[in-house]
């Protein structure tokens, strides 16, 4: 996906109704730079799945603003989404929004679910994502109008390599790693992970996060 909206973007400088337009380059040259580094990123997080099933993840651990982590995520995949006639937009309503949480993978996580929502919405996606402070932490929710899952593919959707089969849609391509990722992730910050999805009306993933870290 990184590799896919780099791609979008030096297409776009490229057309001379961008490059006339500094402020359009620079926001272009930008959203290039940010992408690499998630690629790189991605490098790691394959490496990372290599190491769970052999020793535990250390998260490095800080205060993570996720209304900033969701609105960078937001603005880098709307370059793919407008591509295809459709929109993603942000509703963040908690109050509190500071976690204790390691950035990198927080991030990895939101860009992933963003990542599936507009892979698996075909045409002209509907993507939201909302907030809502909790009495223990923040809930996080990140939806769709895409191809949906059955009931027997939410069972299996965060296992290790499960692939969702989806009929003639030959553009989507991974190695289903993406959401086994996500739930090892949220379960090393405390937190749960869970989906509700109706086919061909889409997904919603609701993640919910504690405001602190529990001692070890």
């Amino acid at each position: 996906t990184p590799i896919a909206t780099i791609s979008l973007a030096a297409d776009s400088i490229k057309s001379p109704v961008i490059n006339s337009n500094p402020d359009k380059v620079k926001r272009f040259a930008d959203i290039i730079k940010q992408e690499n580094k998630r690629m790189l990123e991605q490098v790691e997080k394959v490496l990372q799945m290599a190491k769970f099933d052999r020793e535990n993840l250390n998260l490095k651990l800080s205060q993570v603003d996720i209304h900033a982590v969701i609105t960078q995520a937001v603005n880098n995949i709307s370059l793919q989404v407008s591509q295809k006639e459709g929109t993603v937009e942000a509703k963040l309503d908690a109050g509190k929004y500071m976690i204790e949480a390691d950035e990198n993978h927080i991030s990895n996580i939101i860009h992933n679910l963003l990542d599936n929502a507009n892979k698996y919405t075909p045409e002209k996606p509907q993507i939201k994502v909302y907030t809502k402070e909790r009495s223990d932490g923040i809930e996080i929710t990140i939806q769709d109008n895409g191809i949906g899952l059955s009931k027997e593919a939410q069972k299996h959707i965060f296992e290790k390599f499960y692939r969702v089969h989806t009929g003639n849609l030959h553009d989507v391509k991974g190695f289903g790693l993406g959401l086994s990722y996500v739930k090892a992730l949220v379960t090393a910050h405390s937190g749960m992970v869970s989906v509700k999805s109706d086919l061909g009306k889409g997904s919603r993933f609701i993640l919910k996060f504690p405001f602190t870290q529990p001692k070890q």
